[in-house]
Parts: C-alpha cells; sequence; structure tokens
C-alpha cells in the first residue's frame, strides 16, 4: 500500500556538483507519453462524461487481459476496492477479518469501513507478509476473511496461506494494491481467493495522477455487487450510459466511479507497463549489487529467485534507519518509511486494546525499514549517490555519524 509519511526535514544544504535525488518523479515518463495522454483526453472532453464513462470500460477490459482476471472493476482508490470486495464477498457487521500487523493503514481501515473488526497477526521476517502460522493462532469462531498483503516487490505466501484459510473455512481477500505484475504459477495477484484490488495511487509500478483503483475478481456474483456497489447501489450496466443515474438502487452503495480522464492517463501508461517492471528490476539488480558487503545493510532477501517479483519498493533494513534517513536527506536523496507504526499501534485502533510488544516482528520492522528512491526514471549514477552516501556514512564510526545529524 502507499507510504503512509515521508521523512521529515528539508534539505539545508546539498554538495556542490551533485543533483538531488527525488523519491519519485515521473515528468519525463509524462513528456514522452504526452501524445497518446493528449489524445486519449481530448476524448473524455469530446465524449461529455467525465467519470464512468468509455475510457473507464476500455481499461478495466485491457486490464483483464493484462491480469487474465475474469472481471475487473474500475473505482475511485484502491482503498475503496477493497472496502467494496468486502462487502461484495459478504462480509457481515462484526466479522472478523485477519489482517497483517505490518502494512498501510487502508489494509485495516478497508475492514472497519466495510463494516468487519480487524484481527491482526505478526508477519514473516522474510516477506514482510502474514505469517501463516500467525494467522493460525489468531482464528476464532468469528473469523471469515483473511486478507493477506503484498508488499513491496512479492506475494505473501499465497499456498500456505491460503492453505490455512481452507482448513478453518475463511475467504481469501487480497490486497494485492502494491501488485499489479505479480504472479505466481501464470496467476496473478488479486487472483487466489475470493478476489483482489489494484492502486493506481501515483507512487504505484501503474499509476495514475490522481486517486484510482480497481477490484479483480474471477467470481462473477462478486463482481457484479462490486460494480453495483461503486455506483450507488445500481445493478445492470451502468458504465458510459447517462439513463442509469435515476434508476432503483438495489443495495446502500456509494459513490467510487473511476474518473475517466485517470482512466485515459492509466490506459497510456498500460503501454510501457512491462517495461517500466524491468527497468525497475534493472535498478533493484543495482542497489542490490552496490549494497553487497556493506555493514549494516539488509536486504530481505536480494534481487533473484523470486517467482514474480515486481519491485514496487525497494527496500532496505539497517539499526541506524532514522539517523541514515536524516544523512540521507542532507544531501538530497529522500526516502520513504514504511511503515513508522504497526497496524495494532494506530491511534485509530486505540479501542482494540493493544499494546507494545503483542507483534514482534512488525514492531522491529517499523523501527528498520527503509525505502529508497525506485521508479523508471531513476537514473544509474543517481543509484550510485544513493549507495555511495550509504556506504560512506554506515563505515563511520558512530559518534561521528552523531555529530553530523546534531
Amino acid at each position: 500500500m502507499q507510504s503512509s509519511t515521508a521523512n521529515p526535514g528539508a534539505l539545508p544544504r546539498q554538495p556542490a556538483g551533485r543533483r538531488p535525488v527525488p523519491f519519485f518523479t515521473q515528468a519525463r515518463t509524462f513528456e514522452e507519453l504526452w501524445p497518446l495522454i493528449e489524445r486519449r483526453a481530448v476524448e473524455v472532453l469530446d465524449d461529455g462524461k467525465f467519470s464512468h464513462g468509455h475510457q473507464v470500460a476500455q481499461l478495466e477490459r485491457s486490464l483483464a487481459e493484462y491480469t487474465g482476471a475474469r472481471h475487473v472493476v474500475g473505482v475511485n482508490s484502491g482503498t475503496d476496492a477493497l472496502v467494496l470486495l468486502l462487502r461484495a464477498a459478504g462480509l457481515r457487521p462484526g466479522d472478523e477479518v485477519v489482517v497483517p500487523a505490518f502494512s498501510f493503514v487502508a489494509s485495516a481501515s478497508s475492514v472497519v469501513l466495510a463494516g468487519g473488526r480487524p484481527v491482526f497477526a505478526d508477519i514473516d521476517p522474510q516477506t514482510y507478509a502474514l505469517d501463516p502460522a500467525a494467522l493460525e493462532a489468531v482464528v476464532t469462531e468469528r473469523t471469515r476473511f483473511v486478507m493477506p498483503v503484498h508488499l513491496f516487490h512479492r506475494l505473501a505466501d499465497l499456498p500456505a496461506l491460503c492453505a490455512a484459510a481452507g482448513r478453518h473455512g475463511l475467504t481469501v481477500v487480497e490486497d494485492s494494491a502494491e501488485a499489479i505484475g505479480m504472479r505466481l504459477g501464470g496467476r496473478h495477484a488479486g487472483l487466489f481467493g475470493a478476489g483482489g484490488v489494484l492502486s493506481f495511487f501515483p507512487t504505484k509500478t501503474l499509476g495514475a495522477i490522481g486517486d484510482a483503483g480497481a477490484v479483480l475478481t474471477d467470481d462473477d456474483g462478486i463482481a457484479a455487487t462490486a460494480a453495483a456497489l461503486r455506483h450507488h447501489g445500481r445493478f445492470g450496466r451502468t458504465i458510459g450510459d447517462f439513463s442509469t443515474i435515476n434508476t432503483g438502487s438495489t443495495l446502500p452503495g456509494c459513490n467510487s466511479k473511476m474518473d475517466d480522464l485517470q482512466a485515459a492517463v492509466l490506459l497510456a501508461k498500460l503501454t510501457r507497463l512491462d517495461a517500466d517492471i524491468a527497468r525497475r528490476a534493472e535498478l533493484a539488480a543495482a542497489y542490490d549489487e552496490r549494497l553487497a558487503g556493506v555493514p549494516g545493510v539488509l536486504r530481505r532477501p536480494p534481487v533473484g529467485g523470486i517467482e514474480g517479483q515486481v519491485f514496487y519498493v525497494y527496500l532496505i533494513e539497517t539499526a541506524r534507519r532514522d539517523e541514515l534517513a536524516a544523512h540521507l536527506a542532507l544531501h538530497g536523496v529522500e526516502t520513504e518509511v514504511y511503515y513508522p507504526l504497526p497496524l495494532p499501534l494506530q491511534p485509530c485502533f486505540v479501542e482494540l486494546g493493544h499494546r507494545a510488544g503483542e507483534f514482534p516482528v512488525a514492531e522491529a520492522a517499523c523501527t528498520r525499514t527503509l525505502a529508497l528512491p525506485l521508479y523508471p526514471e531513476l537514473e544509474l549514477d543517481q543509484v550510485d549517490t544513493v549507495c555511495e552516501l550509504i556506504r560512506t556514512f554506515l563505515w563511520k564510526p558512530m559518534n561521528t555519524a552523531h555529530r553530523e545529524n546534531e
């Protein structure tokens, strides 16, 4: 899911001759794609249907072809996609949904918004995803769903999680918001249970210029219900059709239609998605090579050898995370913390009564993980800059590093 916060601190000074390294930019991508984006944007304006129109319908078809999903339902954010998927999959008020303790807050808040109760389980230290053994330990008679979250560049352990869900009669819904392009045995993320979601937040592997998302499912009934819920509970074809706006609502739905301008941008960017994924892998491999052997830097695991990996985020762990982030910021390199708090300790879940120490793996990750810049426009010399700054900082005696950041 999207990062919860950027690292604080302005960039007061930078060494002469060194250009800044933003955490994310897509300026050059938009410049290169502008003729195609402009043509599609003009089509939207000429059509006069600015949301839930023909560009959205075309995007749904294109994403279904790309992912192999039987149905794709475009909505206005990845968070709404999770809420609507849970409701469409049959979540009832008070049903428990097992969620990993380490993720963006929307993984759990979507459960609350859909009427359920999140139940947290610790994560696997290698994948940062839901630990199958921890899942088994928290299941009760009220548990009906489990929500694996695929983070950073790899899938959760879906075979083990789906097997555990089967033993307990649980429905699997995947928070696959970060996972476009990730596959296991030829099956795309989001299609191992009742359904999954995609987020098109601008920093995602396939990003819009604002918020947008989608539900993925092979289930006809779930798709029809999710599609109705996004448009005030109206069943039947509504996309691109003004005439249905005042017809009867079968369900208490919401307004979660996708904007056509977002769909236009996504259709343009979809034409280079595989090339962008390949570039992200190249950059991740460059980071791995340059950071190999640097004391105090841990990658879980190194690049390579993982089926279906797609690098949305390049993440490192270090015990001196906050000091390193401040050092990088001082030299013009932006980073992000994924995530500063485990979900059970987020203020919005205080009524669930969790305390520090209950989720040791997730809590440790929240103190150690740091995301480095990774996006198709990043240049190898910028990777060199980032890695050299990390090496020189972590090889310094600790008291010297403290003085630098005072």
